[in-house]
């Protein structure tokens, strides 16, 4: 198994690439990324944690892989893995479940956009980034193009697209490449807590809130602020919006879990 699914009792999806040699990714990483996205959507989970067992989280596509293959196959096969690994993303972008994501060592490539898909990014330390596309003559895949600009600015983006030089930890935070920043020994435990918080949330509000934030970057002022005044009014009437309320009014924690039940 490329990558292992577990949901635990707070409605926590672990999801883990656990492939050796820097969890690159071949084909069957790729569809096995997307059957975990899949299994998450279909079990209505409330978060997802993603990792990647080892010394690094993912150096990207399997270039060993590609290179063995003949000239007249590379191109479709390549199809292959970005159509698989493109759902998956897909796919958890669609989530209501926010989705975390915590890297350690080298994150290049598709892992890149792996890592940049989170809604709360953790990094240890020893994390370096590197987009890598343009050394091999690639050009990028896993939403690199997409998210890179918008979370760094288009002319930091090209300058890391162009020049694959490798951003620390340290700077990966400054420029919102990830959210936070940890030693190595407290990666996992940070994450998972975070996840767990994010479990005991308003999943649905936090769809809308994605939702509210991925739209902003195609919507004018006036067509967002009626998207917005939509989306309130629709969450002040809903499950979560009257649980959210009532535990105000009541001096209590909300109970989202529960209240979604009833």
């Amino acid at each position: 198994m490329r990558v292992t699914v577990e949901t635990d009792d707070d409605g926590v999806a672990h999801v883990e690439m656990c492939r050796g040699s820097g969890n690159a990714i071949d084909l069957a990483m790729a569809r096995g990324l997307l059957a975990a996205a899949r299994e998450c959507e279909a079990a209505r989970v409330r978060a997802v944690l993603l990792t990647g067992r080892g010394r690094s989280f993912c150096v990207g596509g399997d270039l060993k892989e590609f290179g063995a293959l003949p000239r007249e196959r590379l191109a479709g096969h390549l199809t292959d893995v970005t159509d698989a690994l493109h759902g998956a993303l897909r796919v958890f972008s669609g989530l209501d479940a926010p989705l975390v994501v915590a890297v350690q060592g080298a994150v290049a490539g598709a892992g890149l956009g792996l890592a940049m898909a989170a809604d709360l990014g953790f990094a240890a330390t020893d994390a370096g980034f590197t987009a890598a596309y343009t050394a091999i003559g690639y050009s990028p895949d896993a939403g690199v193009s997409w998210l890179l600009p918008r979370l760094v600015g288009p002319k930091r983006a090209l300058d890391l697209l162009l020049t694959n030089r490798r951003v620390p930890a340290g700077e990966a935070l400054e420029i919102g490449l990830v959210s936070r920043v940890v030693a190595p020994e407290r990666l996992r435990e940070e994450a998972v807590a975070a996840a767990r918080t994010l479990a005991r949330g308003a999943t649905e509000t936090y769809g809308v809130t994605r939702r509210l934030v991925a739209g902003a970057f195609s919507a004018g002022l006036d067509e967002q602020l009626d998207t917005e005044a939509r989306r309130l009014a629709a969450a002040a009437v809903s499950v979560e919006g009257r649980e959210g309320m009532a535990a105000f009014l009541g001096r209590r924690r909300p109970d989202f879990a529960r209240a979604e039940d009833r």
